[in-house]
């Protein structure tokens, strides 16, 4: 029997079950009263037994700390298996070696390795540090040379904002699992058929790691509109007629946006998706409503 207790096992593990699975992903808290917020949501969580728990990393580090410090003690307090993140900006290879080993010696075996969104701007331009790295696959590379980790990298099913094209991004995500990574996270979407078309497209290059869809509870006007706008994703015209009606009354927005996006899920599972990633912003009563709506719950 595999051990997964304790931040132990590794994402792949976790995954590779006879049942569909659900994971969640929450950033480090600014404030004693965001770490309360987050922990209470984490405590919610746990007894629905998600695969893993994943923590976000602020851009160019900003939130190293709190990232390295949140996920161990995930690992340590809880009995949940956690997934750090890292991201290539403003460090260079000798700062990236620090928190790989800091990770590492928390007992963290989980990383999601993203090259990052510029500091500031998420859409901006991208520049390297001159003694860091270009691309995330170059990440994948640095991690799996440091250490026994299980790696998970970011995929696009509309593309990254800054791909030129659809095949030139199907190859960056090609060249990141080619370069060691042995899953991949989508960003969020809003309609299913992008990322299943991702997916058969990634067989066809000969991957087959799992690929798992980000999800976001659609629950206020905000989200409907903020998400796609950073993960490059379509603003389907249906789905903003369906919402937009309610923009003036939050409790049936939040009603029809959670009914909305359980229907996307329910078309995902259908068309053998075996995992759900829910990106949760350190609220997890939505996540919990559809994980329970869904029947990923344990029985």
């Amino acid at each position: 029997m595999k051990d997964t207790s304790s931040g132990r096992g590794t994402v792949t593990e976790r995954i590779s079950v006879d049942r569909p699975v659900f994971s969640v992903e929450f950033f480090p808290p600014k404030d004693a009263a965001g770490e309360a917020e987050l922990w209470r949501a984490i405590r919610r969580l746990e007894p629905l037994d998600p695969a893993f728990v994943s923590v976000t990393y602020g851009a160019g580090g900003s939130s190293r700390d709190r990232t390295i410090r949140t996920t161990a003690r995930i690992a340590t307090d809880t009995t949940l298996v956690s997934m750090a993140h890292l991201t290539a900006v403003s460090h260079s290879v000798a700062e990236l070696r620090q928190v790989i080993g800091a990770y590492a010696a928390a007992g963290i075996r989980n990383v999601l390795a993203v090259r990052g969104d510029p500091p500031g701007d998420p859409l901006g331009e991208w520049v390297s540090h001159p003694e860091g790295l270009t691309y995330a696959d170059e990440l994948v590379r640095l991690i799996r040379r440091s250490g026994s980790f299980c790696v998970g990298v970011a995929a696009f099913p509309y593309g990254h904002p800054r791909s030129p094209d659809a095949d030139s991004d199907l190859q960056r995500l090609v060249a990141k699992i080619r370069a060691g990574a042995d899953f991949a996270i989508s960003q969020l979407f809003l309609e299913p058929e992008g990322f299943l078309r991702l997916r058969d497209r990634l067989l066809e290059a000969g991957c087959d790691v799992p690929l798992l869809p980000g999800i976001m509870p659609l629950t206020t006007l905000r989200t409907l509109r903020r998400g796609p706008e950073l993960s490059g994703a379509p603003l389907p015209g249906h789905l903003v007629e369906r919402l937009e009606r309610f923009a003036d009354d939050p409790v049936a927005f939040r009603a029809a946006g959670m009914e909305a996006t359980a229907e996307l899920c329910d078309k995902l599972l259908a068309e053998g998706v075996r995992g759900l990633h829910f990106y949760t912003l350190n609220r997890s009563m939505a996540t919990v409503e559809l994980v329970q709506r869904l029947g990923l719950a344990p029985r």
